[in-house]
């Protein structure tokens, strides 16, 4: 039982386990400071003329509810609610509006200028004090970003001045073209958060950055590049709020997924995921050793970078400033007692020599590899230089992944699809497609959020028989295709059929697959 509410019920308090319906939380509207409602876990909800009923997560500290009242002037009406939900409730309530981006880049092109200050690394993006314009230029950037779901911002000098591009499910969007004498300021900032030298302009540069957004941390991966204009800067969002890790949440269909969780319960063996950059492969990986992980199996990873701290897994980072890359921690983790080891991505022949020689010694081994499907994996394996009797010994299966746009519910229409389309897709006349319109929720896109779509190629007894023979593609899509793998387009196709994504979609994702049918 909840101590404080237990206290709160003894004062005679209101409780209640939920405050997103009161009018300020719904309407977002904020009366006192954001650092005061942090501070004291306390949140106004409600007011009438003469009283303001406030959210309390501690029933005891009287003071700050004292200071309240003197603040606002009014009596004050206090309510119980657990902690948690008056912080969810205190981001939601502070939340940057739709346009406020804009309106701070016209205010300042304008020359509104603000009183500087200087801000400490890690602060809250959702703290409104004044700052510098520049510093509440790329805490607007951030925030914004992260509100609207971005995986990726990309900030590029051109000849015509600073563009700024979100990319949101996977396509790159311009949001931003800041006024041109706040560049160089806006690109040394990032430099700065990310601990980089800002006089290195010569050079590419790596770094991080660690910010708060309300209740959680948010990790910032910043990579700069020099080019003609200038320095590019892109920094990949790494928002472990917004992953969905387990099997049974990332969208496997029901097949796919018991073949899968039956290969990764395998005692030995390398079980590979492939596909381009951003297709999900990490969080396939992590759900794939979150559902293994107990209290029995050690499993150790060795990633570029560790994206997502997971409780339970030893994670190492590679390093190559101290020459310590994927095959030289695997080396090292194999003298940890593993069962199961997680690679990053197998890159080289020798660390995917050390993978297939610790799956033949009794580990299982989960790993990527960029390939464009399933049956490629062996042949990208092959041409590293690794022998066809390994292949055929060491792999138990490969799945190939790729991340279709879902159609935006708020502007679904429906409409009957052309005979050129259903041709492209292989079907006949059967009811109507779906395709988003464009709003404001979906940024005119026509598309909101993602789902996944797979290719699991089991590595059975014909195709280990056709990798001896031969490692050529084409030739190993028959056979698994022959042995009944559903291949990345036929998965899309029901996609498109259930309304859940568009043919233009599907094509666009998986126009090398569906090529090869």
């Amino acid at each position: 039982m909840d101590e404080n509410k237990v206290l709160a019920e003894k004062f005679g308090l209101k409780t209640v386990d939920e405050i997103g319906s009161f009018p300020f939380v719904r309407d977002q509207i904020s009366i006192v400071s954001y650092a005061f409602a942090k501070q004291k876990k306390i949140l106004p909800v409600d007011q009438d003329e003469q009283m303001v009923t406030v959210a309390v997560a501690d029933p005891l500290d009287i003071d700050a509810l004292e200071e309240l009242r003197l603040l606002l002037k009014k009596q004050i009406n206090p309510i119980y609610c657990p902690h948690p939900i008056i912080e969810s409730a205190i981001e939601r309530c502070y939340h940057q509006k739709e346009g406020e981006t804009k309106q701070l880049f016209s205010d300042l092109e304008t020359g509104e200028k603000t009183e500087e200050r200087e801000t400490a690394e890690g602060y809250d993006l959702l703290e409104r004090a004044d700052q510098n314009p520049v510093i509440r230029m790329v805490n607007a950037i951030l925030l914004e970003a992260i509100q609207q779901g971005a995986s990726d911002v990309h900030f590029e000098p051109t000849e015509e001045g600073l563009s700024i591009r979100y990319r949101i499910d996977g396509c790159l969007q311009k949001r931003h073209t800041p006024p041109r004498e706040y560049q160089i300021q806006i690109l040394t900032r990032i430099k700065v958060m990310a601990k980089m030298d800002i006089a290195e302009h010569r050079l590419p540069q790596d770094g991080r950055i660690k910010l708060r957004h309300g209740g959680r941390e948010i990790d910032f991966r910043v990579s700069t590049l020099p080019i003609v204009h200038g320095e590019r800067i892109v920094l990949r969002i790494l928002d472990k709020g917004n992953v969905l890790l387990g099997l049974d949440r990332i969208g496997m269909g029901s097949k796919i997924l018991k073949a899968f969780r039956k290969l990764i319960q395998m005692p030995e063996g390398i079980v590979l995921v492939t596909g381009p950059t951003g297709s999900g492969k990490t969080t396939t990986l992590y759900s794939a050793i979150g559902e293994i992980n107990d209290s029995q199996t050690n499993i150790i990873t060795v990633e570029d970078p560790v994206e997502y701290k997971l409780a339970g897994i030893s994670q190492m980072n590679v390093n190559p400033k101290i020459e310590l890359d994927f095959a030289k921690g695997l080396r090292h983790i194999l003298r940890q007692d593993p069962d199961v080891i997680m690679i990053g991505e197998i890159r080289d022949r020798e660390t995917a020599e050390i993978a297939i020689q610790a799956s033949l010694t009794g580990h299982l081994v989960l790993s990527t590899l960029h390939t464009n499907d399933a049956p490629s994996a062996l042949t990208r394996l092959a041409d590293m230089g690794i022998e066809p009797y390994l292949l055929a010994s060491s792999i138990l299966g490969v799945i190939a992944q790729r991340l279709v746009r879902q159609i935006c519910p708020h502007c679904k229409k429906e409409y009957t699809p052309s005979e050129k389309e259903l041709q492209e897709l292989g079907l006949q006349p059967n009811g109507p497609f779906y395709k988003g319109e464009g709003c404001p929720s979906c940024f005119q896109t026509g598309y909101k959020g993602r789902h996944a779509i797979y290719e699991l190629m089991p590595i059975g007894g014909k195709i280990k028989s056709q990798v001896l023979k031969s490692q050529d593609a084409q030739e190993l899509r028959k056979v698994a295709l022959a042995e009944g793998m559903k291949t990345l387009f036929e998965q899309g196709v029901e996609l498109v059929t259930q309304g859940i994504t568009t043919s233009a979609e599907l094509l666009r994702v998986t126009k090398i697959d569906q090529g090869d049918l």
